[in-house]
């Protein structure tokens, strides 16, 4: 089965095509929030490379966030529009997700640290459980110090990847450095995450049934967008 992964939900989209047993064609820009208009082209070129038509595609992947606010919307509704028209499911992945699975390392924990700005970052905690990364903390938003404290409490080694472990870098390192047993930072090439990544964990995915259907899809907020917020606080005014 052929599956199309469209990832938007950071400031880098990007999309790709995976046949199954490996990546058949990808492509990656960092947009500066021109998500809307370089998705369309991109889908275009990358089925273009794979010598497919989209007709092809059996399934959807989609990143659902947590991320930035339009750009989930554009990935979700995009998907869903495509998955409608040639009738097909969607395999829904988080952006912490795809991060964790993105890296290698010999540290016991890996930390998805995603910037959700106003000071805050979204964050899940992972750990290698018989041979499978899998999730051992729910997707949270708050403080890098709250972060810090969760990744503290677990006492482990621990490599930090995503762009809130690159922006609040400094304070992850006065506050882990000291305590756990080793702190690694994940190269700036995994920092944000990507549809090369999201189609791999989609076809494992696929294989176990882990479909959900065109309305089933969601974006994962974690706080408001910023637009409500933004009314919340003048309305309370």
């Amino acid at each position: 089965m052929i599956i199309l992964g469209i990832d938007t939900a950071t400031d880098a989209v990007s999309v790709a095509l995976h046949d199954g047993e490996s990546v058949l064609a990808s492509s990656e820009i960092r947009s500066d929030r021109q998500h809307a208009e370089a998705l369309t082209p991109m889908i275009d070129f990358v089925c273009k490379q794979a010598a497919i038509e989209l007709w092809d595609v059996g399934g959807i992947a989609v990143d659902i966030g947590p991320g930035l606010f339009t750009g989930m919307r554009v990935g979700i509704a995009s998907a869903q529009a495509i998955a409608q028209v040639i009738d097909v499911p969607i395999i829904p992945v988080t952006s912490l997700d795809i991060l964790s699975a993105a890296v290698h390392s010999n540290c016991e924990v890996i930390a998805s640290i995603v910037d959700a700005r106003r000071g805050e970052v979204y964050w899940s905690l992972y750990r290698l459980i018989d041979g499978k990364r899998k999730q051992v903390s729910a997707p949270q938003i708050g403080s890098p110090e709250l972060c810090a404290v969760d990744v503290l409490d677990r006492g482990q080694s621990t490599m930090l990847v995503g762009t809130g472990a690159i922006k609040h870098e400094t304070e992850f390192r006065e506050r882990l450095i000291p305590v756990l047993p080793l702190v690694e930072f994940a190269d700036d090439k995994h920092s944000m995450p990507l549809a090369s990544t999201l189609v791999e964990i989609a076809h494992e995915r696929a294989l176990r049934g882990d479909w959900v259907q065109v309305d089933e899809v969601s974006p994962m907020y974690l706080r408001a967008p910023d637009a409500e917020i933004n009314w919340s606080t003048r309305s309370s005014q």
